[in-house]
């Protein structure tokens, strides 16, 4: 696989990186679009100067592509994302100053 670069912009073939997100690639695009599909950027330094790396992180998977400055994918890692945070336990409806909420018992 291989990563266009042009301007500093990096495009990516729907068709080729879709699947490694376990999507269709119009879904991919549909997502993207969306901003359902985030990804960041990270320019190698030191040892990997000329090199660069795109995370995608979707709603089930984070992709991490290290590429060539030419583009050319040369190792792709990808891990589960992790699982949303519980949800807060819903409040109660509130009630008047100095009262308790009411509670039926059936029996």
């Amino acid at each position: 696989m291989k990563l266009e670069v042009r301007n500093g912009q990096i495009t990516v073939d729907a068709q080729e990186l879709a699947p490694l997100l376990d999507l269709h690639p119009a879904e991919f695009q549909k997502q993207m679009q969306a901003g359902r599909i985030a990804t960041m950027t990270e320019q190698g330094e030191g040892a990997d100067s000329g090199r660069f790396r795109v995370t995608f992180r979707s709603d089930n998977w984070r992709l991490r592509l290290t590429c060539a400055e030419d583009g050319t994918v040369l190792s792709q890692v990808r891990t589960p994302a992790p699982a949303p945070p519980a949800s807060a336990p819903t409040a109660s409806a509130p009630t008047a100053p100095g009262r308790r909420p009411s509670t039926q018992r059936q029996g």
